[in-house]
């Protein structure tokens, strides 16, 4: 049985261009892996077909991104049927990749067992999702273009995350719609004073799809302003939503912020910045 983690992410800031003509927008986007964790589990197994089970009754096991991933590796490798079991953390539909994490941990495992080469792993990765890729490095990166340019920065520490996800989720190729449809609007920056030192010289800590968001789901600007209100720091959403997240000095601070707004929210979770992407757990760690 191989055993790995897959971590979710945040876009710390998310600049959004008009589509090209394959209709995808090139991004620039700042992007960190968090320790907050689904868990993959895969095995080869003596039958006709792949087994696939998924803790989160709101995923189908039967077409997600790990049946796609799979799919997709057996398109040009020689990779028998798969026992694979998902445990999900991660909520979906809040812009913290927890598929695309899913997709590169099965790359990774598969990868393993059919000799794949970073390159190879990096390639197969690319053709699953612009996200994809961002976990087989993880840690602090640069995100541009549609995906294909991912510069790994210097680490990034000293301060937590406070995340929370709304009741409700949003579609990323809903956003993206709206975002089009409203002409491209740009999200509010966050003000230099209110990042943590290490992000100030960065890039802009903004992100553009928020308008195209809140104009969707109204619901999230209400949310996004309780959460400012209770947390006393600007907040700010990742990817196409509906998660959102604050910055704090410690991780308890930061968990201590997550558990204030419990009461009004799906899940939320005080998180450190994790230094790296999907990774194969030792034996010793699977006991």
């Amino acid at each position: 049985m191989t055993r790995a983690e897959a971590p979710g992410k945040l876009n710390l800031s998310l600049l959004v261009e008009p589509p090209a003509e394959s209709g995808y927008h090139p991004l620039d986007s700042l992007t960190q892996t968090i320790e907050w964790l689904d868990l993959l589990e895969m095995n080869p197994v003596d039958d006709d077909a792949d087994h696939v089970t998924v803790t989160d009754p709101e995923i189908d096991p039967e077409d997600n991104l790990v049946t796609r991933a799979l799919s997709e590796l057996r398109s040009t490798h020689d990779l028998g049927p798969q026992l694979v079991r998902l445990e999900k953390h991660l909520p979906v539909a809040a812009g913290l990749g927890g598929g695309s994490s899913d997709a590169a941990a099965v790359v990774v495992c598969a990868g393993r067992s059919i000799g794949l080469d970073r390159l190879e792993m990096a390639a197969m990765a690319e053709r699953l999702g612009a996200d994809v890729p961002l976990f087989l490095t993880g840690g602090t990166l640069r995100m541009r273009g549609f995906g294909e340019g991912v510069e790994t920065l210097r680490r990034l520490e000293g301060f937590s995350v406070a995340v929370a996800v709304p009741e409700f989720g949003l579609l990323t190729a809903e956003v993206y719609r709206e975002w089009d449809r409203l002409e491209g609007p740009i999200g509010e920056a966050l003000p230099e004073r209110s990042a943590p030192p290490r992000l100030r010289d960065l890039t802009l800590l903004r992100n553009d799809l928020v308008p195209a968001a809140v104009s969707l789901e109204p619901r999230l600007g209400d949310y996004m302003a309780d959460l400012r209100a209770m947390w006393g720091v600007p907040v700010s959403m990742t990817g196409s939503g509906s998660g959102c997240f604050g910055y704090f000095p410690t991780i308890e601070e930061a968990g201590d912020a997550a558990a204030a707004v419990a009461g009004f929210s799906k899940v939320t979770r005080g998180v450190d910045l994790r230094p790296h992407g999907v990774i194969i757990l030792a034996e010793e760690e699977r006991e």
